[in-house]
Parts: C-alpha cells; structure tokens; sequence
C-alpha cells in the first residue's frame, strides 16, 4: 500500500456495560491496552498479531501487526479513556469497549482498516464499520491479509511435513519475513527451503505462473 494515510473517523458508539476501568493509556497491541494500570482487550474486534505479515499486490510484505499497533498508539497512546466492561477473557483481561476522547475505539479502528471483527463477539454497528473499511479500501483491506485468528491456530499448528512438488513443477513458493518470495533451482538458499501447504506456500511450474500469484523471485 502506497503512503495510506490514516483519517481517523469520529463517531461514538452506544455503551451497554458495566463501567469502568478508566484511566491513561498505555497500548499493548492493535487491540489490547492498559487503562489506570487495567490489562483490556477491546472487545469485538482482532488485530493482527505483532509478528503477522500482510502483502502489497507485488508480493512484498508488510509488517501489519507492528503497523496496528502503532495506529492505535498515534490516537490514544497516554490519553484518558473511559471503558465499560463487559467481563473477563480467559487470560485475565477485562473485555471492555473504550472511548478516547468521546470516540469509541473498537468503532475508529474498524472504519479506518486497522483491524477485524473478532469472531464470535458481535457489537450492533461493528460489522456495517468493517463492510465500510473494506469497500474503501482502508488499511488492511488495501493489503493481502490473513484472519488473525487464522494465523494464531496456524502458529499453535505442528509443522506440516515438507510437501513433495508435482512432477515437472521445481520452484518453490516460500512465506517468510521477506513476504512471499520464490526460489529457483541453483539458487543459494533453494535447497534448504521447505515447501508447508498449510502455511500458504506452494510449488510453481514457471516463473510467470509464481509472479501472476503475487510471489517475487528471491535475489540469490
């Protein structure tokens, strides 16, 4: 994604809960802050784990996670928010919904791109705000990405056995920190790289057929 620049949308979402915490901010993650010392995971929505990738249409990466975490940060880092619990996740944190500044941030965050519906926990609006990011374009939806929830099971998965490649097909289609790159026989790192169907990754029979998927050729 070329240069996005964040707009932020003010709106303020209607609160059903029980009040409390409330307090300055210190954010963990996309989704997760600290309010008056208070660990809150902000409820109905899921951002992309820190180390999860994204990819640009020319298949290089984009470290979306990191990206999530910073936005939220450059709106509400150090600043007051009042919350409305809703209860306990199984780690300990408080489910709440969280206004900064009279803005709800579930629904701001939504708007804008910087993360999903969480699945399962459903407010009125928060799904009309992730149609709205994703017919714009905003954010993620400018990006090839996967559901963090997704990528979580994928992590907690064992690895799969490496893949044996079709006949006639030899390179491989690899997703690493580098985004997805592919390697071609006689290249430096070729022989060490593992093909895991279940992480995404693929053979290809040509190097056109690789470029169209949105893979780029490794440099050595």
């Amino acid at each position: 994604m070329t240069r996005w620049v964040l707009a932020l949308v003010l709106a303020v979402a209607p609160l059903a809960a029980t009040a409390g915490p409330d307090g300055r901010v210190r954010v963990i993650d996309g989704d997760t802050i600290d309010v008056g010392g208070e660990r809150v995971r902000l409820f109905g929505i899921d951002a992309p784990e820190r180390d999860q990738l994204c990819w640009e249409a020319d298949g290089s990466a984009v470290r979306c996670g990191e990206w999530s975490g910073r936005v939220l940060a450059r709106f509400a880092e150090g600043r007051r928010a009042e919350c409305e619990a809703i209860r306990p996740d199984r780690y300990g944190r408080t489910l709440a919904t969280c206004t900064v500044r009279g803005v709800d941030l579930g629904e701001t965050l939504l708007r804008n791109g910087v993360v999903l519906t969480y699945s399962g926990e459903t407010l009125r609006d928060y799904p009309e705000f992730e149609k709205e990011a994703e017919l714009l374009g905003r954010g993620l939806w400018a990006w090839r990405h996967d559901d963090p929830a997704a990528f979580r099971a994928n992590q907690r998965a064992p690895a799969a056995p490496a893949s044996p490649s079709p006949e006639g097909c030899v390179i491989k289609g690899n997703i690493s920190n580098s985004g997805r790159i592919y390697h071609l026989p006689g290249q430096e790192h070729y022989g060490v790289t593992r093909i895991s169907p279940s992480r995404g990754e693929r053979w290809f029979c040509s190097e056109a057929e690789a470029r169209s998927a949105g893979w780029r050729r490794a440099k050595r």
